[in-house]
């Protein structure tokens, strides 16, 4: 009796397990629709500072953390195509934290300085988006409604992207911990900054641990840490955005 309790058992965990997979799946349908509410906001800041080129940057970062989650949704309820599939890795794993990460330079360096290094990034991408485009399709790895980078048949092609997602940590991250600890030390006159730093910093860690997750076959960890990610950036942004004292930094 024991024998067929713990078998029942087992096909219910394995039924909540699927119907939670099968969940998880839609969510980038509702990170999409947060991008773009989301990226109204920033664009409609941008064109009230037209000069602000973190604002420009920070814009583009969240239209392509959409672009990203778009292709997620159109696979889960159109099933696999390899220009939705290419259009993905290019947006998520090349320019899922990058245009944020550049934004943060512009912040934090000269003009000119983050001008130079904005060339440097865009030809980077560039190269790598060419060679990805240029990549033959692995089909075996192919699954009709899940994404993956092992379809690349030209695996060496997804070292790209490690060196641009360390190039986003460093920035975006570490970019949002610095100022947190700048404000922090500003003691009670800033400490609504200081804490909209954190929920940044939290929010751009998250994706890049789902990415890595991806890497390893579980995309569906990337599903659900892009959308409580993009949440946290959100909420980080409009704690900073409401404050009326000063900036640490000069460019804002």
């Amino acid at each position: 009796m024991s024998l067929l309790h713990s078998g029942a058992s087992w096909k219910c965990l394995i039924l909540r397990l699927t119907t939670m997979t099968t969940f998880v799946h839609y969510i980038p349908i509702a990170t999409t629709i947060l991008s773009l509410a989301f990226g109204r906001v920033l664009f409609k800041h941008w064109r009230q500072k037209p000069k602000a080129y973190y604002l420009l940057w920070w814009f583009i970062g969240v239209a392509m953390y959409g672009v990203g989650t778009l292709t997620e949704s159109t696979t889960t309820l159109l099933g696999w195509n390899v220009f939705v599939f290419k259009s993905w890795y290019i947006s998520g794993a090349l320019l899922g934290g990058a245009p944020l990460a550049q934004g943060t330079v512009y912040l934090l360096f000269r003009q000119k300085t983050a001008h130079w290094m904005s060339a440097g990034l865009i030809i980077f991408i560039v190269t790598a988006s060419v060679c990805i485009i240029s990549s033959p399709i692995e089909w075996a790895n192919v699954e009709l409604h899940r994404l993956s980078g092992s379809a690349l048949a030209w695996n060496w092609v997804r070292l790209f992207s490690p060196f641009i997602n360390i190039y986003a940590f460093i920035f975006l991250v570490g970019g949002a911990i610095w100022s947190a600890i700048q404000y922090a030390r500003k003691k009670q006159t800033d400490q609504i900054r200081m804490w909209g730093n954190i929920f940044i910093a939290v929010g751009a860690t998250l994706p890049g641990i789902g990415g890595m997750s991806a890497r390893l076959g579980h995309v569906e960890v990337l599903y659900v840490t892009e959308f409580i990610g993009l949440i946290l950036i959100w909420v980080g942004y409009k704690a900073m955005s409401r404050r009326t004292t000063n900036s640490i930094h000069e460019n804002q």
